[in-house]
């Protein structure tokens, strides 16, 4: 495993990833997340759907980026686009992209890089830039879509920690129960474009135009 990929995947990164909680405090909101049960049941269900899509793409970013091209990136962003339903989260998701490219630029300086934030200056998907990011840093496709699938839980599982006041080392352990599983998308996750994961979370979305239309939030999703 590349050193790097620990550093990509740290929420500790500059780029805003604390401050997104992937639907969860929405469903905090709802009652949908309400103890450690339910919480794990959200998290492997957004694993299976939205993580895995994101590991795809990530793996995709970071296989393309050794030879990446304007109208390369601009496709790949579309497929994207074209995999995010929800207005809101397609918003998110580029707000999300452009804060970690504008750091890794300056943590990986990479023409890959540059040629992705001049084509997508409006800000190109998360999981887009950070499979970018991850090729830049030395990693390879798999390792990207490992730090993809992963930030797709923790987020949520720290958010819950904060809003339910959830045990943390309980908390932990699900994600530790989620180990294998990450693993194996990061194992089987195809780079083909064509053979990208497009599995839809319909309550993901309706989550998320909860969330935006939401008067007191903590988190920015």
């Amino acid at each position: 495993m590349h050193a790097a990929l620990l550093l990509l995947a740290d929420s500790r990164l500059p780029a805003g990833g604390h401050g997104h909680s992937g639907g969860a405090e929405e469903a905090v909101r709802t009652g949908a997340i309400h103890d450690l049960t339910s919480l794990a049941a959200f998290l492997r269900g957004r694993l299976a759907t939205a993580g895995l899509v994101a590991a795809g793409l990530a793996a995709a970013a970071c296989e393309y980026g050794a030879s990446a091209n304007r109208a390369g990136w601009i496709r790949l962003d579309a497929e994207a686009d074209a995999r995010t339903s929800s207005p809101a989260q397609r918003d998110t998701s580029r707000t999300q992209g452009r804060l970690l490219l504008r750091t890794a630029r300056r943590i990986w300086p990479s023409p890959a890089l540059d040629v992705l934030a001049e084509s997508l200056p409006q800000g190109a998907h998360h999981p887009v830039a950070l499979g970018a990011a991850a090729g830049a840093a030395g990693c390879a496709p798999g390792e990207a879509a490992l730090a993809a699938a992963y930030t797709a839980v923790t987020g949520p599982a720290t958010a819950a920690v904060r809003l339910l006041g959830l045990d943390p080392v309980a908390v932990h352990r699900l994600l530790a129960d989620l180990a294998p599983d990450l693993e194996r998308i990061a194992a089987i996750t195809p780079t083909g474009w064509e053979a990208l994961p497009a599995h839809a979370a319909p309550a993901l979305d309706l989550l998320a135009e909860r969330h935006i239309r939401s008067e007191l939030r903590l988190f920015v999703s």
